[in-house]
């Protein structure tokens, strides 16, 4: 009979070395973290054979004192916390105490340190968790750790390792992300005694936009927006890609929630939903952003290897996330300068077109009037100039066009029509050279947009089922229903039990009538019962007004006056979103005079 017995401790060790060492980057990630907490100005990190060989970090540090060096290798010991209070108050990168000793249970470790006005360096040894004597070194002022040979008494982990290059791909990806977020501390990286990365200290906003062009590329810091906003205790900062620069994967996205770097589902979904009404399906937006929040309000002991957190009130992260990020992209207009682009919580977020004189006409044709006008109701509130002319009055300010003088800085961002190329795209003058607009995603957008604003005060209008639909649901889908009532209600859904395992729903959103009721219906209480939430009516509504637009806009082979074109032009300026339509194809795109003096070898 199996007795039960107390594990020797290099086994535990090992078992908890299989939480936190999965593969060489997550040493460098652990050993990175311990300079950082130690106030590191300089980080220097070296890596042999993919890290299975090598991984060596030295820092300018505060480094450990003499008597501590032993204790640094065991587990649970640690000078980041002292107390039960300090586990919900971390603002370390580090805390749990178990990486070094986790290392030494499966690594050659050597650890050496020297704290400011000692003498001499210390030097300790550790292999399979037996500690050599502490002896004095020649070393600068920081550590210097050094774990060789990882995995060698564990050959079945060893085994399950990619390749060398796979292996030192993944310490990249560490380091990078501690270089986005570290702009104050010096890096080089270096495989196979040859430098990688070298990044010294960035201080200026230049110098931050160079080290993130290096990692991420010219064309993101380009086209990516600042970001600096803060309300209900949260703050967020750091760049969001346009849609104009979204990736086939997720290989450009960086978040960091108190300096941590973190891969969180509900993070990536509020920013999927920022994002949801100007990119493919099939792309994935590029950022950069810093999340900081009291440290109570989040849970950094999710994980041992500490990219999982969770946040206490995570209905407001996610609302805070989305919804800002959504103001960013709403903020860009042609005039605006990309990554000038900054936003206050506190005003209202927009970037103004330059002023200019607006033809007087009607702003599109007969049959795209005729299908505004079907829903013209909904836009009381406009300005004249936003409703429709009747095209007698067009045809009468066609025969007298006004003369429109412009010099650089009054012609508006996206110029005067020129004409139309194959009746599909409006060639434009502005004051950087020329502008192309696909005519039928500009005003797709433009419609869109308007529809959108138009029901944003409105009560959603319930259609009542001539025959009721019933569902076979679980009791705790019934329960669902019970406990988010009113929330259905205001959804327009009329859903209540009709017995032991069954929903019977009565009535539904009046513009969803055509759609699949019993999947949308299991899809809310899905989403309800996982979130406490569910944007399945909003997104099923935005479907349809989308697709509204797409039929109403102006397509292709649909001949435009000179005074229809310019109209569009103006209305796609002080549209929200307007670089994309809601399909998430681009709108418009601007070639300068020095891209057109390229094509024909100008200047040369």
């Amino acid at each position: 009979m199996l007795r039960i017995a107390f594990l020797p401790s290099n086994i535990a060790n090992q078992i908890a070395a299989g939480e936190v060492v999965e593969r060489p980057a997550s040493v460098v990630k652990e050993l990175i973290e311990n300079s950082i907490d130690a106030k590191a100005k300089h980080i220097h990190i070296d890596i042999g054979k993919g890290g299975l060989q090598l991984i060596r970090v030295k820092d300018d540090g505060i480094g450990i004192h003499p008597e501590d060096l032993a204790l640094a290798l065991a587990r649970h010991a640690t000078s980041k916390i002292k107390t039960e209070k300090d586990l919900f108050q971390i603002q370390s990168l580090g805390f749990r105490g178990e990486a070094l000793a986790s290392l030494a249970s499966v690594a050659r470790v050597q650890l050496a340190s020297k704290q400011k006005d000692q003498q001499y360096a210390y030097q300790i040894n550790c292999e399979q968790g037996q500690l050599s004597e502490i002896k004095p070194v020649a070393h600068p002022e920081g550590t210097t750790v050094e774990v060789c040979d990882l995995f060698f008494n564990v050959p079945a982990r060893r085994k399950f390792l990619k390749s060398e290059n796979t292996e030192f791909s993944h310490i990249q990806d560490v380091v990078e992300r501690m270089v986005l977020y570290h702009m104050d501390k010096g890096f080089v990286l270096t495989h196979q005694q040859r430098v990688v990365y070298e990044f010294p200290i960035a201080e200026t906003e230049k110098e931050k936009q160079a080290r993130i062009a290096k990692i991420c590329g010219q064309d993101f810091v380009d086209n990516a927006i600042s970001l600096d906003v803060s309300a209900s205790g949260l703050s967020l900062q750091g760049y969001v890609g346009l849609p104009v620069i979204a990736r086939a994967c997720r290989d450009l996205q960086y978040f960091y929630v108190n300096q941590r770097p973190i891969k969180d589902r509900l993070v990536h979904a509020a920013i999927r939903r920022a994002y949801q009404d100007v990119l493919y399906s099939e792309r994935f937006p590029a950022f950069i952003l810093f999340l900081c929040l009291n440290p109570e309000s989040v849970d950094v002991n999710a994980h041992p290897a500490k990219q999982e957190v969770r946040f206490r009130d995570s209905r407001l992260i996610y609302d805070f996330i989305s919804s800002q990020i959504k103001k960013a992209l709403q903020a860009v207009r042609p005039t605006a300068t990309h990554h000038q682009v900054m936003l206050e919580v506190e005003e209202s977020v927009s970037v103004s077109a330059v002023s200019s004189p607006k033809p007087s006409l009607a702003t599109m044709p007969w049959h795209v009037r005729e299908s505004i006008q079907q829903y013209s109701v909904l836009h009381d509130d406009a300005g004249d100039e936003e409703k429709p002319i009747m095209l007698t009055q067009a045809h009468q300010q066609e025969e007298v066009l006004p003369v429109l003088v412009s010099t650089p800085s009054t012609m508006p961002s996206l110029g005067y029509a020129l004409g139309q190329l194959h009746q599909t795209y409006i060639l434009a003058e502005n004051a950087q050279g020329l502008v192309i607009v696909d005519m039928h995603a500009a005003h797709e957008r433009v419609l869109y947009e308007r529809l959108k604003k138009s029901l944003e005060n409105q009560d959603i209008p319930s259609q009542t089922l001539l025959l009721p639909i019933t569902l076979n649901v679980t009791e705790k889908e019934i329960q669902c229903v019970q406990a988010h009532q009113k929330f259905l209600l205001s959804m327009a859904l009329d859903i209540a039990a009709a017995g032991p395992g069954v929903l019977i729903v009565r009535a539904v959103p009046a513009q969803l009538i055509e759609t699949n009721i019993t999947q949308l219906v299991r899809d809310m209480l899905s989403d309800l019962s996982e979130h406490e939430k569910s944007y399945q009516v909003e997104d099923k509504t935005r479907e349809f007004l989308g697709n509204f637009a797409c039929r109403a806009a102006v397509h292709a082979n649909h001949k435009l006056t000179i005074l229809q074109m310019n109209a569009l032009l103006r209305e796609v300026e002080k549209t929200d979103l307007s670089g994309q339509c809601n399909h998430g194809r681009p709108t418009f795109r601007q070639f300068s005079m020095s891209e057109l003096d390229k094509f024909f070898l100008r200047g040369r």
